[in-house]
């Protein structure tokens, strides 16, 4: 993992003043990687499936679902350290997404209107097509209500799987991805929101709404300091999360709030900063020159005060929502996304649950909405909106690694399993649902790896009325 320019530069800098920088700086890459890592998620998933179904099954279980308060004064929150995982920490993760995928409409691979239209109708066909092939197998029947599980994407785990391809795709092919799963995640949670909360507190939605519209009046009248942003930021998280409906829709939309352009050009920066080191230069001359020890003082205030200027002013230089990913994206990969697997995946393997499973609709409807659904509706939307003119492929992406976009996409895994807990509230259903969602994302998974890899070896640009 190669560290991103600005920051190799930190890391060098780091290196001439401290001897522990010096001895780490071959592992920097490793945790300032540039982008969500899905190795660990993968990991966890696998030791969490292991752990639930051995002998310490029930033990490993009843921690997660332990409660956790934290309280000031006579007010708390009490949650099961699971839920905690999924309302507190969760919204980091679609907090990258947020701002990822806003830097890519703003000004990526997705920045033009044609281009931006190809994951919106993708995203739409994603979800129409999964859903009316879920409703096929269960209209009727007392499973009609579950259609939420096929409605949403596991990010994570799909976009571990295009990484592997990094080198050999190209970086639009990501952009797409990332746009269509911040659309589909978005509706995953309005789904959420409307079918499967009991109750909405409008109160805490107000809340929730008066903090967002607080950040963008502090971004309209030029505020720095940061401070108020995360007040702002821990607002709306309470608010959403008070209202019933899920947070992690918080982390989606204040990403897309936070800014993808420098306050400071780099050739500004140049400009302004020669006068400062100059000063500079000459207050450190006279603070270790000066005979008297007051001019000498007042050369070191000087020095500082220099400094003080150029600090702010290279950082003015660093864009807000690239600094951000780049402090986040390491705890969101080796602790988020690993806490959220080891508490979510609980899926009892056994025969009679197979059984069961290989004779229900339920399972069944899962299984096609996701393998077949996800990338069929993906592909259809996205190939009618190219060929009606409204909608074009980003340089160097092909169809066929559209259709490997749409087979990832069918990993519904983590967030389907949550839908599915909510739907079913812990019934029969959701065991069943859980396996079936297990083998629809390993189906899925092992499709679109396929089609990616046959992509990155050939495939270029083509036209939709001829590929």
């Amino acid at each position: 993992m190669a560290l991103t320019p600005r920051l190799s530069g930190q890391v060098a800098a780091r290196a001439h003043h401290s001897g522990a920088a010096r001895l780490l700086k071959r592992a920097a890459p490793f945790f300032a990687i540039g982008e969500v890592s899905g190795g660990p998620l993968l990991i966890a998933s696998l030791i969490a499936l292991v752990l639930v179904n051995s002998p310490l099954g029930a033990a490993y279980e009843q921690i997660w679902d332990t409660d956790l308060r934290l309280s000031y004064g006579g007010e708390g929150v009490a949650m099961p350290l699971a839920e905690w995982v999924n309302d507190a920490l969760m919204p980091l993760f679609f907090l990258i997404i947020g701002t990822e995928v806003k830097r890519e409409f703003s000004k990526g691979s997705l920045s033009s209107i044609k281009t931006a239209v190809l994951p919106v109708a993708g995203a739409i066909g994603g979800l129409v097509v999964p859903i009316g092939i879920y409703l096929a197998f269960n209209y009727g029947a007392p499973t009609q209500h579950g259609w939420g599980v096929v409605a949403a994407m596991d990010t994570a785990f799909s976009l571990a799987i295009v990484a592997m391809f990094t080198t050999r795709l190209p970086g639009a092919v990501r952009a797409v991805l990332l746009a269509f799963a911040a659309i589909d995640d978005v509706f995953g949670l309005l789904v959420i929101a409307v079918a499967y909360t009991e109750t909405l507190q409008v109160t805490y939605l107000l809340l929730a709404a008066a903090a967002y519209l607080g950040i963008l009046l502090l971004q309209r009248l030029g505020w720095v300091a940061s401070v108020a942003y995360v007040v702002l930021g821990t607002t709306v998280w309470v608010g959403v999360l008070g209202s019933g409906v899920h947070p992690t829709i918080a982390g989606v939309a204040i990403g897309l709030l936070l800014p993808t352009s420098s306050r400071l050009s780099e050739e500004r920066f140049a400009e302004r900063v020669q006068r400062p080191v100059d000063r500079l230069r000459r207050a450190q001359r006279v603070a270790t020159t000066a005979d008297d020890d007051a001019i000498a003082e007042r050369g070191r205030e000087e020095a500082q005060s220099q400094l003080g200027y150029i600090h702010e002013m290279a950082a003015a230089t660093d864009e807000p929502a690239e600094r951000l990913v780049r402090i986040l994206t390491p705890w969101v990969s080796y602790l988020v996304l690993p806490l959220f697997a080891l508490s979510n995946v609980r899926i009892h393997l056994s025969a009679d649950l197979i059984g069961a499973a290989l004779q229900s609709p339920l399972a069944l409807g899962i299984v096609a909405g996701l393998v077949i659904g996800k990338p069929v509706g993906f592909f259809a939307a996205t190939w009618a909106a190219a060929a009606v003119g409204a909608a074009r492929l980003p340089d160097g992406v092909t169809w066929r690694m559209i259709v490997g976009i749409g087979g990832v996409a069918g990993i519904g895994f983590t967030i389907s399993l949550f839908i599915a807990e909510l739907a079913f509230a812990g019934g029969a259903g959701t065991e069943i649902a859980a396996l079936g969602i297990l083998v629809a994302s390993l189906v899925a998974g092992l499709f679109g790896y396929l089609i990616l890899w046959s992509a990155a070896s050939h495939g270029t640009p083509s036209d939709p009325a001829t590929d």
